[in-house]
């Protein structure tokens, strides 16, 4: 990357917001990525408000006005006979009316503050495609260069509190390049690298027990084709810039072989 395309800490805090509802293009997107990938404090403000946006959506603030409104809005106005003599003939409707909007207008921006909230699908997919964004920027594909999966396995043993899958399917035209540790959806994951003629294939794997089965979801995001599934569960996420019908032959051959190790 040229100096000049490289973001500095103002521009950063100023695209933060677009890039959390991923509303920047693939170029931008992968500036910013490589701006948090070297620059601490910008990825703390990024995690803090990325929180801070799931906070807002799982804990919606909600307004019910209270029994005695009425009594609360009359003793809190001034107490003079001309005022109070006008009040006692104002129509309680009006008074109605005004509550009515002012709680129409604050569940408005409740549910648009809600809406403009990433779930927690959309997050993991921004963090997947940051994640192979940073490993093509950087050149760091593989912590164990590797196309040995009796090297590549064992390398992750003491690493992460699970096992993942490695196999090289060089004879299937994804031959391995090796496998590094990254951090997505806030732990240690599992990251294998392969290629594809000139395109490279990203493969995250982590645990989460707190998922059912689920099939495949396919998901275009910045030019990437994303395949996300969950099984036994473990949840996996490929990525590449490869259409999607040579990144579906990989992961049918993965499945293939997960199903394969099952059974043995």
């Amino acid at each position: 990357m040229r100096p000049e395309d490289k973001l500095d800490c103002k521009e950063s805090q100023a695209l933060m917001a677009a890039y959390i509802d991923d509303e920047l293009d693939s170029s931008d997107a992968i500036r910013y990525a490589t701006h948090l990938a070297g620059c601490a404090a910008c990825a703390e403000a990024y995690r803090q408000m990325r929180d801070l946006h799931t906070a807002i959506k799982t804990h919606g603030i909600h307004y019910a006005a209270p029994s005695h409104l009425r009594h609360r809005i009359l003793t809190a106005l001034p107490r003079t006979a001309p005022r109070r003599e006008k009040l006692a003939k104002l129509p309680w409707a009006w008074i109605n009316l005004g509550v009515a909007t002012a709680c129409t207008f604050a569940f408005a921006l409740t549910f648009s503050l809600y809406m403009a909230v990433p779930s927690e699908e959309e997050r993991a997919e921004q963090e997947v495609v940051a994640s192979h964004a940073r490993s093509l920027m950087a050149d760091h594909l593989a912590d164990v260069a590797s196309s040995d999966q009796h090297t590549v396995k064992p390398w992750f043993s003491g690493k992460l509190d699970f096992s993942p899958t490695v196999v090289d399917f060089a004879q299937q035209g994804f031959p391995l390049i090796g496998g590094r540790l990254d951090y997505l959806n806030q732990r240690p994951v599992a990251a294998l690298a392969y290629r594809h003629r000139q395109h490279v294939v990203n493969l995250f794997v982590w645990p989460d027990k707190t998922r059912r089965d689920a099939p495949q979801q396919i998901v275009s995001r910045q030019g990437y084709q994303l395949i996300h599934w969950t099984e036994a569960g473990m949840c996996y996420w490929v990525i590449s810039d490869m259409n999607i019908q040579d990144l579906s032959e990989f992961k049918r051959l993965l499945v293939t072989q997960i199903e394969n190790d099952g059974r043995q």
